[in-house]
């Protein structure tokens, strides 16, 4: 999965084998959501690379959601996708600073918390 030259396609490759642990199953179980997220290199909305993480199958892919709607689309740039993933920036304050755009329903955009993330020792 991680043809790629962003940061955050590791990070997605690492979720990945996240969640075939027990871990990773617990955070299935306690989300059952589905997220799509764009990820740019630079700017929001510009040659943005896309991942599902389906939380209630508990897998991650490449592309865009085919299963209808997901429950949220976050939008971001690779370095703050980086910071909100690996728990250096609060998702919400990246909201609020314009750093995350949101689509879908906000009490699912709401659930989605760096604890859903491999803990950075991992990384």
């Amino acid at each position: 999965m991680a043809s790629s030259d962003l940061k955050s396609a590791a990070l997605m490759d690492q979720m990945k084998a996240h969640l075939s642990t027990d871990a990773g199953k617990a955070v299935t179980k306690k989300i059952g959501l589905v997220y799509q997220i764009n990820i740019a290199p630079k700017k929001l909305g510009f040659n943005e690379e896309c991942y599902v993480v389906d939380l209630k199958k508990g897998e991650v892919t490449k592309g865009t959601y085919e299963g209808g709607k997901p429950d949220a689309t976050f939008s971001f740039t690779d370095e703050d996708f980086f910071k909100v993933a690996t728990g250096k920036m609060n998702p919400q304050m990246a909201f609020m600073r314009g750093a995350m755009k949101v689509k879908g329903s906000l009490s699912a955009a709401q659930k989605f918390t760096p604890d859903i993330f491999p803990k950075p020792s991992k990384m």
